[in-house]
Parts: structure tokens; C-alpha cells; sequence
């Protein structure tokens, strides 16, 4: 980001969700803020924290626990442990051929285990009990059983996130993943909003298949995790 330049809202996503429309989830210490545990393992940091900030992420996380940083960019102070760091891309609409889809269901609390089923065979990405109270998610079921999925997750003001795209693998190549892209798009785009997801900088096959979507490459950045010292810088003193 040049000097001088105002920070974009999709720079620090989880940020500007939990000071703008997920503002009822946010669990604040200092300038800190966290998803409940239960809803989602993001968190966020100021753009540019301070060891006050860091003192207060370790007081709220605890000592030992692994905390999920999202587009930080900088380096972790002494004492904490970087546990796992994979390079990422954020996309954002440029055209998507959003429409709703006659065969896709909202899924709601009552299913959660079957949705939690569907995560652990396909391994989208975080999935926990209160995530689907992040936003809409649609899927698809065949002879009862849910066989794919899709949702929104980060909400920045103006934004969402779509996420949790995944398939059971019985059904792969039916073009399921891409209807409910389209569908979960359509309902952003209902709310005057717009649509972007991230993946892996590696995943070359879904960045071209969100790209014949009609996403285009925003921005590069990554997912991390980082372990809280056991014990405060003053407690080792």
C-alpha cells in the first residue's frame, strides 16, 4: 500500500467484518477482535500492531494456544512460534454469472452434523459448529443426503466472502460447485454487495476455475497460525 493511501477494506477482511456487519460476533481485548471460538478460528489484528496489541492477543488466546491470523504480513514477536503459513489469493467479482438455482436448500442450525460430515470428507477449509451463523449457506441434496455446499463467511462493509465450496467426491464433475457458487453469488448480489473468496496460492485448479467464473486475481496474501508463548515475556524475566 503507498504512503498516504487509505487502506481497502479487503486488505485486513476479518478487521473490517468484525467492526462492520459481524460487529455482533466481535469478542474485543485492546484493539483485538475474535469470532467466538465456536463460529469461526479467525481473528484480527490492527494493520500495523503493537506489543500491546500482541500482549493482548496472547492475554485473550491464552498461554500455548494457536491462533489464526488472516493477511498479516509482518513478522510474530520473540517467544511466539509460527505453526503454519501457507501462501494465498484473494479474488473478487469481475463479471460472475450470478443466478439463483431451483435445486439449492438454505441449511440452517439443525444441519450442522450433516454439514460437518460433508466438511471432514472434503476438507474445504474451518468449518465449525456456529460457522453457518456467519451467513447464507445453500446446498444441494440427493436422495436426501447433502452432497455440496457453498456459503459466505467474512462480511466487510459492501463485501462477502464466498466459502466452504465443496463436493462430495461420489458427485465431482457434475457442475454442482460452480451452481452454487453462482447461486450464493446471486444472493450477495441481491444486497447490493459484492462477491470475493480466497485459496491457496497453490490450488492452481480452482483459481482457474473461479477465474472462468469470472473472479480476477485482487491481491496475494496468506493464511497463518501462530502459537502463544507459554508464558509472558514478564514471567520468563
Amino acid at each position: 500500500m503507498a504512503s498516504g493511501t487509505a487502506p481497502h477494506v479487503l486488505d485486513n477482511p476479518a478487521l473490517a467484518s468484525l467492526t462492520g456487519p459481524h460487529a455482533h460476533f466481535a469478542e474485543k481485548r485492546g484493539r483485538v477482535l475474535r469470532y467466538p471460538v465456536d463460529v469461526s478460528p479467525w481473528l484480527a489484528l490492527p494493520d500495523e500492531p503493537d506489543a500491546e496489541d500482541w500482549a493482548d492477543l496472547a492475554a485473550q488466546a491464552g498461554p500455548g494456544a494457536e491462533v489464526m491470523l488472516t493477511a498479516y504480513a509482518g513478522a510474530v514477536p520473540d517467544g511466539w512460534e509460527i505453526t503454519f503459513h501457507v501462501e494465498g489469493v484473494q479474488l473478487v467479482d469481475d463479471g460472475i454469472a450470478a443466478a439463483p438455482d431451483p435445486e439449492a436448500v438454505r441449511l440452517g442450525p439443525a444441519d450442522v452434523p450433516e454439514i460437518l460430515d460433508l466438511v471432514a470428507r472434503t476438507q474445504p477449509g474451518p468449518f465449525l459448529p456456529r460457522t453457518v451463523e456467519m451467513g447464507t449457506y445453500l446446498g444441494i441434496r440427493r436422495e436426501g443426503a447433502l452432497v455440496a455446499m457453498a456459503g459466505e463467511r467474512l462480511h466487510p462493509p459492501g463485501w462477502t466472502e464466498i466459502s466452504a465450496v465443496c463436493t462430495d467426491p461420489a458427485v465431482r464433475g457434475q457442475g454442482l460447485a460452480t451452481r452454487l457458487i453462482h447461486a450464493v453469488a446471486h444472493g450477495i448480489r441481491e444486497r447490493g454487495e459484492t462477491p470475493f473468496l480466497h485459496t491457496g496460492a497453490r490450488n492452481t485448479n480452482a483459481i482457474r476455475l473461479y477465474e472462468s467464473l469470472g473472479f480476477r486475481l485482487r491481491r496475494r496474501t496468506a493464511f497463518l497460525a501462530a502459537r502463544v508463548p507459554e508464558r509472558s515475556p514478564e514471567a520468563v524475566s
